[in-house]
Order: C-alpha cells, then sequence, then structure tokens
C-alpha cells in the first residue's frame, strides 16, 4: 500500500512515516502543497494524508485540485477544529478528518477503514441502481436524472449510494455516520443535515422533498 503524507511539521511528518513503515506501508513525504500535489499527480496512492495548513499551497486547494482529475482517499490532518473546517474539507471531497493532537492509533486505524472501504468499492460488480428518474452508475459513479448528467461530489455520492440501497428505509443520521464517516467522535451528526441539503440542492428544484424526505424526530428516507 502506498501513502503520500503532505505534512510541513518535520518533526510531526517523520513521526508518521516511521509508524506506517513499521507498519508495512510504502510511505513518501512532501513538505509543502506545490511538491505534494506534483506527487499525488504522479502515481495512483492508495492514501493521501494532507495537512490543511501548508506553505506555497494550503491543504485546501490542493484537495479541490486532486479531486477533480483523481478519485484518492484523503484523509486532512489539522489544528483547526471548527465545524466550518471540517465541513469545508469534507465537502471539496476529503474522506476524513483527524485534528491534531491525535493518538497514532487512531490514525492507523482511519487507514485501514478506507482502504477496507476500497477494496469493497473495487470488487463490487457493475452496476445501476434507480428510483424514479434517477440513475446511479456503480463503476462510473455518473448520475443521470433523466437525460441530464448530475455532477456529484465523493461523500454525495456516497450519501446517494446509501438512500438508494435502502429504499424505504428510514436511516438515522447515526446509521448515515457510521456508514460515510464511520462516526467518529469528532463529527458531529449535523453534518448529516449539511450534506442532505447540499445533495437536495442538486437533485430537487426549490429543495423540495421529492426524492429525499425528513422524517422528524428520526432522520431521512427515500420512499416510494
Amino acid at each position: 500500500m502506498n501513502i503520500l503524507v503532505i505534512e510541513d511539521e518535520e518533526a510531526l511528518s517523520e513521526f508518521i512515516l516511521l509508524e506506517l513503515m513499521h507498519e508495512g506501508y510504502n510511505v513518501t513525504p512532501a513538505y509543502d502543497g506545490r511538491k505534494g500535489l506534483e506527487l499525488a499527480l504522479e502515481k495512483n496512492w492508495d492514501v493521501i494524508l494532507l495537512d490543511l495548513m501548508l506553505p506555497k499551497l494550503n491543504g485546501i486547494e490542493v484537495c479541490r485540485r486532486l479531486k477533480a482529475v483523481k478519485d484518492i482517499p484523503i484523509i486532512m490532518i489539522t489544528a483547526r477544529d471548527s465545524i466550518m473546517d471540517r465541513v469545508l474539507g469534507l465537502d471539496i471531497g476529503a474522506d476524513d478528518y483527524i485534528p491534531k493532537p491525535f493518538a497514532i492509533e487512531e490514525l492507523l486505524a482511519r487507514i485501514r477503514v478506507i482502504i477496507r472501504r476500497q477494496e469493497k468499492l473495487k470488487n463490487l460488480p457493475e452496476m445501476t441502481l434507480s428510483f424514479k428518474d434517477l440513475e446511479l452508475n456503480i463503476e462510473s459513479r455518473l448520475l443521470k436524472k433523466g437525460e441530464h448528467l448530475i455532477e456529484l461530489t465523493k461523500k454525495e455520492y456516497d450519501l446517494l449510494f446509501l438512500f438508494m440501497k435502502n429504499i424505504n428505509r428510514v436511516l438515522t443520521r447515526e446509521i448515515i455516520l457510521e456508514n460515510i464517516w464511520d462516526y467518529h467522535a469528532d463529527i458531529e451528526t449535523n453534518v448529516v443535515d449539511v450534506y442532505v441539503m447540499h445533495l437536495r440542492g442538486k437533485l430537487e428544484a426549490n429543495d423540495k422533498e421529492g426524492y429525499i424526505q425528513t422524517i422528524r424526530g428520526m432522520g431521512y428516507v427515500m420512499r416510494e
């Protein structure tokens, strides 16, 4: 497994590298955003660990540019821990978010979760999920509404996939967190509401509940 670590704090970067190498991963470091983006685009990484505050090019911009052309799992590492920082990082395509300081055991666990998730996706047969006039292709990760393509971020895709695999089943915020974010303690349930709102905005005119319905006091459902 190949992991790219983009972190400008050399002591922390060295610590992470040694721990990951001890676990058997092939690890490459980068100490600024521009070099990190260059390395990220050069090869297919299994996971990228990306600091938010980087010289030359910040982590948000690195993530944005990278996700525009490649779907590589990204775990953002940062000392900033506000809800808006988390939502921003996740909204532009980061797969997970871990604030400093963190225990190395937690970071390793999150890496294992992402790698397991990627392996499951590789083993999925080509198929299309349908609901009303929506068609979601699992292999290409493309969504069609009628004859129109709708662009989704990774988290929006994951959320829609979860709903379309569970038609008529009410999904609580806790179930959604567990499936999309693995219910880490630093991810709060209102993140789910933000993503449902974003997804509705792309699927439905005027944010009506024609596709994703709110079940008060419980959660959300796609219901036939």
